[in-house]
């Protein structure tokens, strides 16, 4: 059995917290059709960035790094997706 050392250890609770802050968002939205108050720009910035650290944790070989991103890439990504489905709806 491997024993996480601290640094692991706070690595990990850093990426599973920047995972999950996005759910909230996501089920808000699916649940009132309604995502005109998410700002376009921050997530596009957002996403842009998941996708610069992706990169980044590739070209460093940290496989954490590139996964838990990949992870809030595709969450945020599905936020933006969301902004697009409900953009008839409430502007």
């Amino acid at each position: 059995m491997t024993i996480l050392s601290p640094t692991d250890i706070v690595g990990t609770l850093a990426a599973l917290c920047s995972m999950a802050s996005f759910t909230p968002q996501i089920v808000k939205i699916w649940r009132e059709k309604n995502a005109a108050s998410v700002s376009l720009r921050m997530y596009v910035v957002t996403v842009t960035g998941f996708m610069l650290w992706i990169t980044y944790g590739v070209l460093i070989e940290s496989w954490p790094v590139a996964a838990s991103n990949t992870v809030c890439l595709v969450l945020s990504g599905a936020i933006l997706g969301l902004k697009w489905r409900f953009r008839e709806n409430h502007g």
